[in-house]
């Protein structure tokens, strides 16, 4: 995987109490703050009135296993809880079947083929198909468990539904301790997807901005808080 460096049926849903002081972090996302990018290209904009990095699939052709990802410095993270308001929604050009793929990494491994991650699916949220609906969430962790082996394997447990719209902004929040995650949406006090065995194997790694396969995306107010 070249790099260059620069330019989420369910679970019973339970609130995770984390047992450990939080230390936050607010990051305003630009330019600056971009370790890396794959497979993407990206640019400052202002975006339904918010200071936002656009985030834009750059390999249309690379099929959905494919990392679309901008790291960003200094969020080396384990356990706590990740904040961010996002937007997804599809190209112009895209295939009909794709669903503005949007989302968080995390727990990246240095070779970067290794993370986990909580996404949305922005056009499922108010879809006509009730299947489609359960689908708005999803978790995954690559290379080994990828939304379809789950979905196979285990259906409807890692993902859920959420009203969603896309192209508008949602507010997410993923709270983490070890191998527990809770997926929260908007302003909704319980979670909307729980996970009680995250599947990565890497202990703790940096952040990154998360989208899918034909997918414009933006991402605003990130808020990192770091257990000890």
């Amino acid at each position: 995987m070249k790099l260059t460096t620069a330019c989420f049926a369910a679970v019973a849903l339970t609130v995770l109490v984390l047992p450990y002081t939080l230390h936050g972090q607010s990051i305003e996302i630009t330019p600056k703050t971009i370790l890396e990018v794959d497979h993407v290209i990206t640019k400052p904009v202002t975006y339904h009135g918010k200071k936002a990095l656009e985030v834009r699939d750059a390999a249309p052709n690379a099929g959905d296993d494919t990392s679309r990802m901008v790291l960003l410095k200094d969020t080396t993270f384990r356990n706590g809880t990740i904040e961010v308001s996002l937007s997804g929604d599809t190209a112009p050009d895209a295939p009909a079947n794709l669903r503005g793929f949007v989302g968080i990494a995390f727990h990246i491994g240095t070779d970067r083929t290794r993370y986990e991650c909580f996404y949305l699916r922005p056009k499922n949220g108010r879809s006509s198909d009730p299947v489609q609906r359960t689908h708005s969430t999803q978790y995954v962790s690559q290379p080994e468990f990828t939304w379809n082996r789950l979905r196979t394997e285990t259906p409807g447990k890692y993902e859920s539904y959420v009203d969603l719209v896309p192209g508008e902004w949602t507010h997410v929040r993923i709270q983490i301790t070890d191998k527990h995650a809770s997926l929260f949406v908007n302003d909704a006090k319980e979670p909307t997807l729980v996970v009680n065995d995250l599947k990565g194997t890497v202990d703790k790694g940096p952040i990154a901005l998360w989208i899918g396969p034909g997918t414009i995306a933006n991402f605003a107010e990130l808020k990192i808080k770091t257990a000890n």
